[in-house]
């Protein structure tokens, strides 16, 4: 890459321009480089760039994983980037919901984790009759909806404990588990079977999870309708099949491999 140079850019920092630069360089394809590879890339001596190195692995922007060799760190989707995350998303989980929503005839929702909170930032509104809609800015607590079920699966064992241990479970209706050892094998159960899915209210929610290229589940979403339709067995498996391939497709935009 050739840094521009002149009179119009007497304030750039060199420095800083490279380490964003090695940043950049990581993608799908490429989530683990050397030094030397941030060295061509920049067309600079490997020496040149050590300082920028250190301070991005000093920082966790960067994560040494062998002798000079790094991927990601957490850093780089932490502290305020989860606004920028859920933005990206909601950008390509769009036009997917939408083609999905047309293709069942039913609305669609895409909700993120806040806390103990799914919270649905985008939907895709169907506008026959019996549809479920529910509106943009929504907070449902996760242990009661499908949605927030699937992305409890995100969450370790201990992970769970530490977000539920002082949290009573018992002040919300059935099917919602009633106490923290219930919760801990729900999840355990939804985490196996990839998909939740919840009835309430004469309506049923099918759920699955985004995972993003670590495999982290980073999103969910789902397809709810009233019970008079979905109480048919072989009508809600093809739904499922459709919002599994729907998912699959989503997942894989943001970074996830693809099955074998």
């Amino acid at each position: 890459m050739a840094y521009l140079s002149g009179k119009e850019n007497d304030y750039t920092v060199p420095a800083l321009q490279r380490g964003l630069r090695i940043i950049e360089l990581f993608d799908q394809r490429r989530r683990v480089l050397t030094t030397q590879e941030f060295a061509d890339a920049l067309g600079v001596t490997t020496s040149s760039i050590y300082r920028i190195v250190t301070t991005l692995t000093e920082m966790r922007y960067l994560d040494k994983v062998a002798k000079n060799t790094y991927q990601l760190g957490p850093q780089v989707i932490s502290n305020g980037f989860n606004y920028l995350a859920s933005r990206d998303i909601v950008e390509i989980a769009m036009p997917h919901l939408s083609e999905l929503r047309d293709s069942v005839s039913m609305s669609c929702h895409l909700s993120v984790r806040e806390g103990r909170e799914a919270v649905y930032v985008h939907r895709a509104f169907a506008s026959q009759r019996l549809s479920v809609n529910v509106p943009i800015g929504t907070r449902i607590a996760c242990h009661s909806c499908a949605m927030g079920r699937v992305l409890l699966t995100d969450l370790s064992e201990r992970q769970l404990d530490a977000l539920y241990r002082d949290v009573r479970l018992d002040d919300y209706p059935p099917p919602a588990p009633r106490t923290l050892p219930e919760l801990k094998s729900v999840i355990a159960a939804d985490r196996r079977n990839g998909k939740v899915v919840h009835r309430s209210d004469y309506a049923t929610a099918i759920a699955t999870g985004l995972s993003n290229y670590r495999g982290q589940v980073v999103a969910a979403i789902n397809v709810s309708g009233p019970d008079t339709l979905m109480g048919d067995e072989r009508y809600r498996q093809g739904l499922t099949a459709q919002l599994t391939r729907t998912a699959e497709k989503i997942s894989f935009e943001l970074g996830k491999a693809q099955s074998a």
